[in-house]
C-alpha cells in the first residue's frame, strides 16, 4: 500500500482525536546514540519508568518482525509502528532501515514512524521516502547555537566528534535539513522541544516560529524529566502552569501537540492504555530468540543493470538497484524481483560505499558489470558480497545462492581507474 493510500489521521500522536481509537507500538532496535543530551540517561530496563530511552530489551530486526506478530495479535489496535530508540534511529541505520522494510513487506497497512534527533537523518531522507514512512519526529531543542551548547555534551558526525558551540551548529544545521527535506517528500513532520527551565524555556516561541517557517505540522513541547544521573538531573521539572503558558505562545506559531506521554522507547498500546509492562514478556522472549545464519538475515542480492535482464551496469553508474531473493525452496524454485533500491546520490566521496552498504543491509550479494576496489572493501565491510560479472541476471542468482557455476564471477584488478572517478573511488 502506498503512502497517498493510506489514512494518515490514524496516528495518534499526530492526531488527538485518534487516540482512543489507534495505538502505537515502538521496537526497540536502535541501541545507539550519536549526541550526548545533558538530560538524558538511556536505561534499557527499567519498567517503573515512562520516558524515552527506556526499554525492557533492544531487538534485532527479524526479532522485532516476530514480537510485531505477537503485539497484533493481542493490540489488534495497532495502527502505528515506529522506532523511537532506545538511542537514535539513525545512529543504527542498517537496523533501522532493515526494520522498515520487513514490516513494509509484512504489514503494508500500517502507519510507519519514526523519532530521531535529526543529525543523520539528511543521508536517508530518500530512504524514508522510498519505505512509506509516513510520519518522523525530530526533537530540536534550540534554534540558538548558544543555547544548544549548553543542551549537548557532544555530537558524534561519524568519526569526528565536536563540543560546545561547534557541536550545537552541526547539529541545528542538520536538523533545519532534515525537516526540509522531509517535508519536499511529502513526509508529516513533528518537532519535539524538551523544555529545561533556566536553559531554553525563554527561546520556545522562537523554535515555534522556526518550526512554522519550515512547514512543520505539529509542535510538541514536553516538560524535562530530571534524571539523576545527567548533567541537568538538578533541574526542577516545568510546572503545568509554565508548560500551559509556552505552549499558549508557541501555538501563535505552530499547532500544539498536548496529549503527549513521554513515551518509552518500547511503548505499545493506545496512549490512554500502555501495555508495554503487560507485554513485556513478549519483548524479551523475542529479544532471547536465536539469531539467524546471515544467509538468512540477508535473503536477498542487489543487482546492477540497465534493463532488468543482463548484469551489465558499473556500479558507480547505478541509480537504483533491483532487489532479487528466492521464489521458493529447492533447486526448482526461481527467483522472484523484489523491488527497486534507489542508490545513495553520489558527490560524497568513499563514504558513499558506506551508506550503500546500509542501503543494502538485507542483501548477502551485489553483482555489478564493474566496481573498483574502494567500493568493494566498503560493502565487504558491511557483510554485502561483491560480485563483478556479466550475463544473465538469473544465471549470476544461481551461481550466488549456490545452484550455479561460480566461475562467471570475474576477479577485479586493483588500479585499473573508471567511471570518471580517477581513482577516487567516488564513481567507482
Amino acid at each position: 500500500m502506498t503512502l497517498a493510500k493510506k489514512d494518515l489521521s490514524r496516528h495518534p500522536c499526530f492526531n488527538k482525536a485518534a487516540a482512543g481509537s489507534c495505538g502505537r507500538v515502538h521496537l526497540p532496535v536502535a541501541p545507539k546514540c550519536n549526541i550526548k543530551c545533558n538530560y538524558c540517561d538511556r536505561k534499557y530496563d527499567c519498567v517503573n519508568e515512562s520516558r524515552p530511552g527506556v526499554s525492557s530489551a533492544v531487538l534485532k530486526p527479524r526479532q522485532a518482525l516476530a514480537y510485531m506478530e505477537k503485539v497484533l495479535e493481542k493490540e489488534p489496535r495497532i495502527t502505528v509502528a515506529g522506532i523511537a530508540g532506545p538511542g537514535d534511529p539513525f545512529a543504527n541505520p542498517a537496523e533501522t532501515l532493515e526494520t522498515m522494510r520487513l514490516l513494509r513487506e509484512a504489514h503494508p497497512g500500517l502507519l510507519f514512524c519514526l523519532s530521531s534527533n535529526g543529525l543523520a537523518v539528511p543521508d536517508y531522507v530518500d530512504d524514508i521516502a522510498e519505505l512509506d514512512v509516513s510520519h518522523v519526529t525530530i526533537t530540536m531543542n534550540a534554534v540558538d547555537v548558544e543555547i544548544g551548547a549548553e543542551v549537548y555534551g557532544w555530537v558524534r558526525d561519524g568519526n569526528v566528534v565536536y563540543r560546545g558551540v561547534q557541536a550545537a551548529e552541526v547539529l541545528l544545521e542538520r536538523q533545519l535539513t532534515s525537516i526540509r527535506e522531509l517535508k519536499k517528500r511529502g513526509v508529516m513532520v513533528k518537532v519535539n522541544t524538551i523544555v529545561m527551565p533556566g536553559i531554553n524555556d525563554h527561546h520556545v516561541e522562537e523554535v515555534a516560529r522556526t518550526a512554522r517557517e519550515l512547514g512543520v505540522d505539529l509542535h510538541n513541547l514536553i516538560p524535562l524529566y530530571p534524571n539523576a544521573n545527567t548533567p541537568f538531573g538538578k533541574l526542577e521539572e516545568p510546572s503545568k502552569e509554565l508548560m500551559r503558558d509556552l505552549r499558549a505562545k508557541a501555538e501563535q506559531h505552530t499547532p500544539q501537540m498536548r496529549h503527549c506521554k513521554r513515551c518509552r522507547a518500547d511503548a505499545v498500546g493506545l496512549l490512554c492504555h500502555d501495555r508495554s509492562s503487560e507485554l513485556g514478556g513478549d519483548l524479551r522472549a523475542c529479544a532471547s530468540l536465536k539469531p539467524k545464519s546471515d544467509e538468512e538475515e540477508r535473503p536477498y542480492v542487489a543487482v546492477a543493470t540497465r534493463e532488468g535482464m543482463l548484469v551489465n551496469l558499473h556500479l558507480g553508474e547505478a541509480n537504483t538497484f533491483q532487489i532479487w531473493g528466492e521464489r521458493g525452496e529447492g533447486l526448482s524454485g526461481g527467483f522472484r524481483l523484489i523491488e527497486e533500491r534507489r542508490a545513495p546520490k553520489a558527490g560524497c566521496g568513499p563514504k558513499r560505499w558506506d551508506r550503500l552498504g546500509v542501503t543494502l543491509s538485507d542483501c548477502r550479494a551485489v553483482l555489478a558489470g564493474a566496481m573498483g576496489e574502494t567500493p568493494q572493501k566498503a560493502l565487504a565491510a558491511s557483510g554485502v558480497k561483491p560480485y563483478v560479472c556479466s550475463g544473465f541476471i538469473e544465471d549470476a542468482l544461481a551461481a550466488v545462492y549456490g545452484r550455479g557455476d561460480m566461475s562467471i564471477f570475474q576477479a577485479r584488478k586493483n588500479g585499473v581507474a573508471c567511471g570518471g572517478c580517477s581513482g577516487s573511488g567516488e564513481g567507482c
